[in-house]
């Protein structure tokens, strides 16, 4: 296990935190590893299939990086690389650049979406207003990934599995799944159109994904 702070090179020779902070994790995709390990460990290939422009000798770059700053932990017997407490503590982090994003243009959903940066997303736009007082369950089946997220008091909480357990599942790639829970269209029209898959109630589904708008 390599000791924080031992492959840690200094960009920012500044006593601000911020830089501080973005010596830990201001190279490129540092911050999109730790957003695909946010909610389960991963190999390798996994965490590439997750952002299918990064490179091998980068990827192996940036993990080495991340652990040496405390962030990432490897399992070397399991092969999996997973979080820290201090990783996942940049949830919030992840969470309040998607609400920057949504404030200045060119965001192209079009692009790639991984599962684990939809479901992120989804925790930053719920309608609030749509969530009060409102309880629900819902899973999502994305290929290689799984995930059951819970709403209650107002507050999503997603969590991976290996198969969803709840009322109902909608199941794509994760511009599908986004497209089901922030286009216009109502998921019987795209489940008909086999668009996205969905498994159980799908009026509870529709239900669900009413409470979120890109930007809302």
């Amino acid at each position: 296990m390599t000791k924080a702070g031992e492959n840690l090179r200094i960009r920012y020779d500044e006593g601000c935190l911020a830089a501080h902070a973005l010596n830990l994790i201001g190279d490129r995709w540092a911050l999109l590893v730790v957003r695909e390990l946010m909610f389960v460990p991963k190999r390798f290939q996994m965490l590439r299939a997750g952002m299918p422009g990064i490179t091998a000798s980068v990827l192996n770059g940036r993990l080495a990086q991340l652990q040496g700053a405390g962030i990432v932990l490897h399992d070397d017997r399991l092969g999996v690389y997973c979080l820290t407490d201090a990783g996942r503590g940049l949830l919030p982090v992840l969470q309040s650049l998607c609400r920057w994003a949504l404030t200045v243009p060119g965001h192209d959903p079009s692009r790639f979406i991984s599962p684990t940066a939809l479901m992120i997303s989804m925790g930053v736009n719920l309608i609030a207003d749509r969530a009060q007082g409102r309880e629900a369950l819902a899973g999502f089946d994305m290929g290689k990934e799984s995930f059951a997220m819970r709403l209650t008091g107002g507050r999503l909480d997603t969590i991976a599995v290996s198969r969803p357990d709840t009322p109902f599942v909608l199941s794509g790639s994760g511009n599908e799944v986004a497209r089901a829970v922030y286009g216009p269209a109502p998921l019987p029209d795209l489940i008909d159109k086999g668009l996205i898959g969905a498994s159980g109630d799908i009026a509870a589904a529709q239900d669900f994904v009413d409470m979120f708008r890109l930007g809302g």
